[in-house]
């Protein structure tokens, strides 16, 4: 074999091994944008901007929007759209998955789902007065997250205790030093680094940024007006670059019911966050769950089976379905 081909191969399989281990991203299909007032003139312009938003976020192709078939479902985002609220000068919107998938999958386009890799993030922000990690906890962390969910990137983001405020300095960040980061950063369960060194200068903010996941590795360079928006230009920046790594062609799903017997709280969450991108729940009976998805039936079962549900057969002694008719139906229970 080619060494190139080698080369490419290898990078090829360790981000497939990263992305079977990722985790479903939670409110992938939720998306929250700022809003001046709430005349329908500005929430309907806020609608666009979050199907730009998801779009992106989905295809990491910053053309994806303009797609004819994409194009006339953005004249009227709501036809996609289950529900929309204010939350004080902000509009959140969810986005029906089924909806979109179908979309995505009429427009040709290729998909990044909700399972992805996670990053721990060592960002410095270095003022006149003063330099700082940011740790977990502080305000800026906030910051940083609510940027990386709007760009689906799931983060992780370290204490920030006097041992890693000293490993972690300001010269560190600015090579960007992937190995020097490797020793502090073991102890965080995380597929990928994110190293970023942010400066305020006159009120204007730049960052220089270098991401390393598996053995690949990219850089870049970022400016703003302040520091949310450079957050967001960060996050954009490496989200735009591993879209393409991660993107599968649209799988043909069709409609499907699952149930699930033996659900408690601490079950309900964890189904719900396997389950949400595809759909959503319809129906609670006691401990029975049932959900309406719209999924390839295939990789459907093989995710509950991964997350250790057990299938019911027809033999079984079990209470009536939850739902009768031409929709295929899959029981499961703990």
């Amino acid at each position: 074999m080619p060494v190139i081909l080698r080369y490419v191969t290898a990078c090829f399989l360790s981000l497939v091994v990263l992305y079977a281990q990722a985790k479903p991203l939670e409110g992938l299909y939720r998306v929250e944008e700022p809003l001046l007032n709430q005349q329908p003139t500005e929430r309907d312009e806020a609608l666009r901007r979050a199907f730009d938003t998801l779009i992106l976020r989905l295809t990491g192709n910053t053309e994806a929007a303009q797609n004819p078939v994409l194009a006339t479902v953005r004249a009227n985002p709501q036809q996609w759209v289950t529900r929309f609220g204010y939350e004080q000068s902000r509009l959140v919107v969810d986005f029906d998955p089924t909806s979109v998938q179908r979309g995505l999958r009429q427009a040709g386009l290729n998909q990044w789902g909700a399972e992805r890799p996670s990053l721990l993030v060592w960002w410095l922000n270095d003022a006149p007065e003063a330099s700082q990690l940011v740790g977990d906890g502080q305000p800026t962390a906030t910051l940083l997250r609510s940027a990386a969910q709007y760009r689906g990137l799931p983060l992780l983001l370290p204490l920030g205790d006097l041992s890693e405020q000293l490993a972690v300095n300001a010269s560190v960040l600015q090579t960007g030093d992937q190995q020097a980061l490797q020793p502090v950063s073991s102890r965080y369960a995380a597929d990928g680094l994110l190293s970023v060194y942010a400066q305020n200068a006159n009120g204007s903010w730049q960052a220089s940024w270098k991401l390393g996941l598996g053995t690949t590795q990219t850089q870049g360079q970022v400016a703003a007006n302040s520091l949310p928006d450079l957050a967001d230009a960060v996050m954009r920046a490496v989200q735009v670059f591993l879209a393409p790594s991660f993107l599968t062609k649209p799988t043909v799903t069709e409609p499907v019911l699952v149930e699930v017997q033996g659900a408690n709280l601490a079950r309900f969450a964890e189904l719900d966050r396997l389950l949400a991108a595809n759909g959503r729940l319809v129906l609670v009976e006691g401990d029975r769950l049932l959900y309406r998805l719209e999924a390839s039936v295939e990789q459907l079962q093989a995710r509950l089976q991964q997350a250790q549900l057990q299938a019911i057969s027809n033999n079984e002694q079990a209470p009536a379905p939850l739902a009768t008719g031409r929709t295929p139906l899959l029981r499961y229970r703990w």
